[in-house]
Protein backbone atom coordinates (compact mmCIF):
# COMPACT_ATOMS: atom_id res chain seq x y z
CA UNK A 1 0.00 0.00 0.00
CA UNK A 2 2.65 2.42 0.70
CA UNK A 3 4.32 1.73 -2.66
CA UNK A 4 0.86 2.70 -4.03
CA UNK A 5 0.75 5.73 -2.30
CA UNK A 6 3.74 6.70 -3.32
CA UNK A 7 3.16 6.42 -7.47
CA UNK A 8 -0.24 8.32 -6.63
CA UNK A 9 2.47 10.90 -4.84
CA UNK A 10 4.37 11.63 -7.51
CA UNK A 11 1.51 11.39 -10.31
CA UNK A 12 0.10 14.13 -8.09
CA UNK A 13 2.85 16.59 -7.87
CA UNK A 14 4.18 16.24 -11.31
CA UNK A 15 0.68 16.98 -12.30
CA UNK A 16 0.56 19.73 -10.62
CA UNK A 17 3.30 21.21 -11.35
CA UNK A 18 2.31 21.02 -15.43
CA UNK A 19 -1.05 22.19 -15.01
CA UNK A 20 -0.04 25.12 -12.69
CA UNK A 21 2.41 26.38 -15.70
CA UNK A 22 -0.76 25.67 -18.10
CA UNK A 23 -2.88 27.79 -15.62
CA UNK A 24 -0.41 30.47 -16.14
CA UNK A 25 -0.28 30.44 -19.96
CA UNK A 26 -3.93 30.59 -19.82
CA UNK A 27 -4.02 33.46 -17.69
CA UNK A 28 -1.46 35.37 -19.47
CA UNK A 29 -3.21 34.72 -23.16
CA UNK A 30 -6.35 36.04 -21.41
CA UNK A 31 -4.25 39.31 -20.56
CA UNK A 32 -4.81 39.30 -16.27
CA UNK A 33 -2.00 40.27 -14.04
CA UNK A 34 -0.11 38.52 -11.96
CA UNK A 35 -2.74 37.79 -8.99
CA UNK A 36 -5.09 36.77 -11.66
CA UNK A 37 -2.15 34.20 -12.84
CA UNK A 38 -1.18 32.82 -9.91
CA UNK A 39 -5.15 32.50 -9.05
CA UNK A 40 -5.49 30.48 -12.01
CA UNK A 41 -2.25 28.64 -11.84
CA UNK A 42 -3.68 27.33 -8.44
CA UNK A 43 -6.91 26.66 -9.58
CA UNK A 44 -6.10 24.36 -12.87
CA UNK A 45 -3.37 22.96 -10.57
CA UNK A 46 -5.47 21.95 -7.67
CA UNK A 47 -9.48 22.77 -8.82
CA UNK A 48 -9.85 19.34 -9.90
CA UNK A 49 -7.93 17.23 -6.49
CA UNK A 50 -10.12 19.31 -4.37
CA UNK A 51 -12.98 18.07 -6.09
CA UNK A 52 -11.79 14.48 -6.07
CA UNK A 53 -10.90 14.69 -2.43
CA UNK A 54 -14.47 15.66 -1.17
CA UNK A 55 -16.34 13.61 -3.07
CA UNK A 56 -14.34 10.18 -1.90
CA UNK A 57 -14.52 11.82 1.70
CA UNK A 58 -10.10 12.69 1.60
CA UNK A 59 -11.12 15.54 4.05
CA UNK A 60 -9.42 18.14 4.22
CA UNK A 61 -8.12 17.50 0.40
CA UNK A 62 -4.49 17.27 0.22
CA UNK A 63 -4.06 20.90 -1.49
CA UNK A 64 -5.22 21.93 2.05
CA UNK A 65 -3.29 19.63 4.24
CA UNK A 66 -0.14 19.39 2.36
CA UNK A 67 1.43 22.81 2.18
CA UNK A 68 3.91 21.16 -1.30
CA UNK A 69 0.88 21.49 -3.41
CA UNK A 70 0.05 24.95 -3.03
CA UNK A 71 3.82 26.10 -2.63
CA UNK A 72 4.48 24.24 -5.77
CA UNK A 73 1.09 25.83 -8.03
CA UNK A 74 2.09 29.43 -6.66
CA UNK A 75 5.91 28.57 -7.75
CA UNK A 76 5.08 26.99 -11.04
CA UNK A 77 2.63 30.27 -11.76
CA UNK A 78 4.95 32.63 -10.62
CA UNK A 79 8.00 31.73 -12.78
CA UNK A 80 5.53 31.44 -15.56
CA UNK A 81 5.05 35.07 -15.19
CA UNK A 82 8.42 36.72 -14.61
CA UNK A 83 9.68 33.98 -17.30
CA UNK A 84 6.82 35.25 -19.84
CA UNK A 85 8.60 35.82 -22.93
CA UNK A 86 10.02 32.89 -22.65
CA UNK A 87 6.66 31.00 -21.81
CA UNK A 88 4.74 32.70 -24.80
CA UNK A 89 7.32 31.65 -27.23
CA UNK A 90 7.15 27.78 -26.51
CA UNK A 91 5.45 25.57 -29.61
CA UNK A 92 1.74 25.29 -29.60
CA UNK A 93 2.47 21.44 -29.93
CA UNK A 94 4.96 21.53 -26.68
CA UNK A 95 2.12 22.97 -24.62
CA UNK A 96 -0.59 20.33 -26.52
CA UNK A 97 1.77 17.34 -25.15
CA UNK A 98 2.61 19.11 -21.50
CA UNK A 99 -0.73 18.96 -21.18
CA UNK A 100 -1.98 15.38 -22.20
CA UNK A 101 1.45 14.87 -20.04
CA UNK A 102 -0.96 16.57 -16.85
CA UNK A 103 -4.03 14.80 -18.26
CA UNK A 104 -2.11 11.47 -17.75
CA UNK A 105 -0.71 11.92 -14.35
CA UNK A 106 -3.78 13.73 -12.78
CA UNK A 107 -5.92 10.86 -14.27
CA UNK A 108 -4.09 8.25 -12.61
CA UNK A 109 -3.41 9.69 -9.75
CA UNK A 110 -7.28 10.35 -9.29
CA UNK A 111 -8.11 7.04 -10.26
CA UNK A 112 -5.56 5.18 -7.82
CA UNK A 113 -6.57 7.25 -4.94
CA UNK A 114 -10.13 6.71 -5.09
CA UNK A 115 -9.62 3.18 -5.35
CA UNK A 116 -7.29 3.41 -2.22
CA UNK A 117 -10.60 4.67 -0.30
CA UNK A 118 -12.42 1.88 -1.32
CA UNK A 119 -14.27 3.58 -3.85
CA UNK A 120 -15.74 0.81 -6.70
CA UNK A 121 -13.84 0.55 -10.02
CA UNK A 122 -16.61 2.49 -12.34
CA UNK A 123 -16.89 5.72 -10.06
CA UNK A 124 -12.67 5.60 -9.39
CA UNK A 125 -12.38 6.09 -13.54
CA UNK A 126 -14.97 9.11 -13.07
CA UNK A 127 -12.60 10.36 -10.08
CA UNK A 128 -9.44 10.14 -12.56
CA UNK A 129 -11.27 12.18 -15.47
CA UNK A 130 -12.68 14.96 -12.90
CA UNK A 131 -9.07 15.20 -11.46
CA UNK A 132 -7.92 15.36 -14.85
CA UNK A 133 -10.51 18.32 -16.19
CA UNK A 134 -11.53 19.82 -13.10
CA UNK A 135 -8.94 22.51 -12.91
CA UNK A 136 -9.46 23.58 -16.40
CA UNK A 137 -13.22 23.84 -16.11
CA UNK A 138 -13.10 26.19 -13.29
CA UNK A 139 -10.53 27.69 -15.49
CA UNK A 140 -12.71 28.48 -18.44
CA UNK A 141 -15.52 29.54 -16.03
CA UNK A 142 -13.26 32.36 -14.76
CA UNK A 143 -12.03 33.33 -18.17
CA UNK A 144 -15.99 33.63 -19.38
CA UNK A 145 -15.68 31.05 -22.10
CA UNK A 146 -17.54 27.37 -22.50
CA UNK A 147 -15.01 24.81 -20.95
CA UNK A 148 -13.24 23.48 -23.50
CA UNK A 149 -13.48 19.91 -22.15
CA UNK A 150 -17.15 20.21 -23.67
CA UNK A 151 -16.40 21.40 -27.04
CA UNK A 152 -13.20 19.84 -27.81
CA UNK A 153 -11.48 16.67 -29.44
CA UNK A 154 -11.14 13.97 -27.24
CA UNK A 155 -10.23 15.23 -23.70
CA UNK A 156 -12.33 13.97 -20.60
CA UNK A 157 -12.52 10.29 -23.10
CA UNK A 158 -8.90 10.22 -22.53
CA UNK A 159 -8.84 10.63 -19.19
CA UNK A 160 -12.11 8.08 -18.45
CA UNK A 161 -9.70 5.43 -20.81
CA UNK A 162 -6.45 5.91 -18.85
CA UNK A 163 -8.73 5.16 -15.36
CA UNK A 164 -10.21 2.41 -17.25
CA UNK A 165 -6.83 1.21 -17.89
CA UNK A 166 -5.45 1.14 -14.71
CA UNK A 167 -8.42 -0.67 -13.18
CA UNK A 168 -7.69 -3.10 -15.23
CA UNK A 169 -4.15 -3.52 -14.64
CA UNK A 170 -5.07 -3.59 -11.15
CA UNK A 171 -7.79 -6.64 -11.44
CA UNK A 172 -4.95 -8.25 -13.03
CA UNK A 173 -2.65 -7.50 -10.34
CA UNK A 174 0.17 -5.54 -12.31
CA UNK A 175 3.10 -3.90 -10.09
CA UNK A 176 2.09 -0.45 -9.03
CA UNK A 177 4.78 1.43 -11.15
CA UNK A 178 3.76 -0.87 -13.91
CA UNK A 179 0.30 -0.01 -13.84
CA UNK A 180 0.90 3.71 -13.70
CA UNK A 181 2.71 3.86 -16.62
CA UNK A 182 1.04 1.57 -18.34
CA UNK A 183 -2.33 3.76 -17.88
CA UNK A 184 -0.64 7.03 -17.78
CA UNK A 185 0.65 5.85 -21.37
CA UNK A 186 -2.75 4.76 -22.54
CA UNK A 187 -4.68 8.16 -21.69
CA UNK A 188 -1.27 10.03 -23.15
CA UNK A 189 -1.38 8.63 -26.07
CA UNK A 190 -4.83 9.03 -26.76
CA UNK A 191 -4.84 12.10 -26.31
CA UNK A 192 -2.05 13.03 -28.57
CA UNK A 193 -3.74 10.89 -31.49
CA UNK A 194 -7.09 13.22 -30.97
CA UNK A 195 -5.25 16.08 -31.74
CA UNK A 196 -3.09 14.71 -34.62
CA UNK A 197 -5.75 13.45 -36.38
CA UNK A 198 -8.80 15.43 -34.87
CA UNK A 199 -10.57 12.85 -33.75
CA UNK A 200 -13.81 13.73 -32.16
CA UNK A 201 -16.58 12.91 -29.98
CA UNK A 202 -19.98 12.53 -32.45
CA UNK A 203 -22.36 15.92 -32.18
CA UNK A 204 -25.70 16.40 -32.80
CA UNK A 205 -26.55 18.13 -36.17
CA UNK A 206 -28.68 21.39 -35.69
Amino acid sequence: MKRIESVVLAADLAGTAVFAFEGALAAMHGGLDLLGVMVLSFVVALGGGVIRDLLIGATPPNAVRDWRYPVLAFATGLLTFVFHGAARELPPLLVTTLDAAGLALFAVAGAQKALNFGIGPFIATLMGTVTGVGGGVIRDLLLARVPSVLVTDIYASAAFVGGVALVAARRFEVPPVATALLSGAVCFVLRMLAVTHGWQLPKAAM
